[in-house]
């Protein structure tokens, strides 16, 4: 799991500095693989304007651009750079390292006449500055950036990329939110989790769905959204999170259901509701099915292979990968948007079997939490309509079966033998109420026990040994003292 410092401290911001913050973690059972600054040093770059730009007169694939580096009229604030990028023009904003500046690996930026023509800067690329290998042409910025502002300081650079090393059995720190989870129960620092508030309905438009293999899936979400403008550009925020999680972005649509899955834990998928035929059915594969994948892999199903459907068949592989019959690109108009839950059952090695894999199969395979349904399909509706606007309709939750969470009964004093250290009922009940286990302390002496009850976004509790590691793990593992053991031997 890869995510940016600022997305966690988004949700909990304890008085820590970075080292300190993935030690913690890292002695919580969660290591940290990694913790790499988003970009290298440099420094004396801007954001800058291009007012003008025409033909160097000693140079074909030159230009001289007029350059606007800060705010005002002043003839201080323009600058005539030459540039080579394909894609300079006028109006776009971009970084520009200033004479002074240094750049990753020590190039010092200076004044200098090239082909003859004074140039009083640089005009930068993402792989310039050290953030990207793309050196096709300048980093384009949003056209709200502020011209004259630090460009490490407007694109958040002072950060970190953090990547977290998960066993199997930790599928709710798949996200940031669940992460962020972990550092408040650790930290006693609260935690503000996204906002998820309900969106209201503006149309009655709705898709029907049918469970027809309940054994396969336990509930099915999703809502009708009209009138979008899927060509909408991505918000900058949004793609540096994205960028910074390991995700390219794509389109406006993708990248809202990739923010959602990274986020929330939630994987997610848009329909193009144009191309939907009948009602959507979440069943097994049929012999002789076939489906083409958005990779392009097309893929024979069969029984045991679980499958959304519509009127004409397949039209995806349920937990896994949307169809490409179906997918939505940037110029549909009207989506269906879904959120399911797929028991980890009936996707485990399905997407192994067909020789590739995707960020939902990990997920699902694992264990996705069975009550976030509705919170991941309204905080999507939300982005999508503040990015690509549109008019929800009604969403539509269907529900047959759940997975069963039976509590688990932990007795302290076996607790405190396993562990090695004598920690008390009610410090372990602390403990284990900041992670949601809902703990319940009952008796005492030899006869304490404490009952927890799994929440739906943690398919690891199922014994006593289960809960006995989460309280070993939370008190931590270095005031554990490490004695080695003791075995008097009398001579004879």
């Amino acid at each position: 799991m890869q995510f940016p410092e600022s997305w966690l401290r988004s949700m909990v911001n304890p008085p820590l500095g970075v080292a300190e913050l993935t030690e913690r973690l890292t002695m919580a059972g969660l290591e940290v693989e990694s913790c790499d600054p988003v970009a290298p040093a440099f420094d004396g770059v801007v954001v800058a304007e291009v007012l003008a730009v025409e033909k160097h007169p000693n140079a074909d694939r030159l230009h001289l651009c007029q350059v606007r580096i800060a705010e005002g009229g002043a003839d201080e604030a323009l600058k005539t750079i030459v540039c080579g990028a394909p894609n300079v023009r006028p109006g776009l904003k971009v970084p520009c390292a200033l004479p002074g500046a240094t750049l990753p690996g020590g190039l010092q930026i200076a004044a200098a006449k090239v082909r003859g023509v004074q140039s009083h800067g640089m005009l930068c690329s993402a792989r310039e500055l050290g953030l990207s290998e793309d050196h096709a042409g300048l980093l384009e910025l949003a056209a709200e950036a502020p011209v004259g502002h630090d460009f490490r300081a407007y694109f958040a650079l002072d950060d970190h990329r953090i990547t977290i090393k998960l066993t199997p059995n930790r599928p709710d720190c798949l996200s940031v939110l669940g992460v962020a989870r972990e550092v408040s129960t650790l930290t006693g620092v609260p935690l503000e989790a996204p906002a998820c508030t309900p969106v209201p309905p503006r149309t009655d438009r709705r898709w029907p769905v049918r469970i027809t293999s309940p054994q396969g899936c336990g509930r099915f979400t999703g809502r009708v959204i009209t009138h979008v403008n899927a060509a909408a550009r991505t918000p900058e925020w949004m793609k540096q999170r994205l960028e910074r999680a390991g995700q390219r972005p794509i389109s406006a649509l993708v990248d809202v259901t990739n923010y959602v899955m990274l986020e929330l834990g939630r994987p997610l998928h848009v329909y193009d509701l144009d191309r939907l035929q009948g009602e959507i059915d979440v069943r097994f594969g049929r012999p002789g099915e076939s489906l083409t994948l958005l990779n392009g892999q097309t893929v024979a199903l069969d029984a045991d292979v679980l499958c959304i459907a519509d009127a004409r068949g397949p039209i995806g592989l349920a937990g896994i990968m949307g169809g490409e019959s179906t997918k939505a690109e940037t110029t549909t108009r009207h989506v269906f948007l879904e959120a399911a839950f797929f028991f980890p059952e009936a996707i485990a090695g399905r997407a192994r079997r067909f020789n590739f894999s995707s960020d939902a199969s990990h997920r699902f395979e694992r264990g996705v939490d069975f009550d976030n349904n509705l919170a991941g399909i309204e905080r999507a509706t939300r982005l999508i309509l503040d990015i690509c606007g549109g008019e929800p309709g009604p969403t539509v939750d269907t529900q047959v079966a759940a997975p069963e969470r039976p509590p688990v009964l932990m007795r302290v004093p076996r607790a405190c033998r396993v562990i090695g250290v004598p920690i008390p009922g009610a410090e372990m009940a602390a403990l284990l109420a900041g992670l949601g286990l809902s703990p319940e302390l009952s008796g005492s002496g030899a006869s304490e026990t404490i009952r927890i009850r799994p929440p739906s976004f943690r398919f690891d509790l199922a014994i006593e040994e289960d809960v006995i590691e989460e309280v070993a793990r939370l008190y931590g593992f270095d005031r554990i003292p490490a004695n080695a053991p003791h075995a008097p031997a009398q001579m004879r």
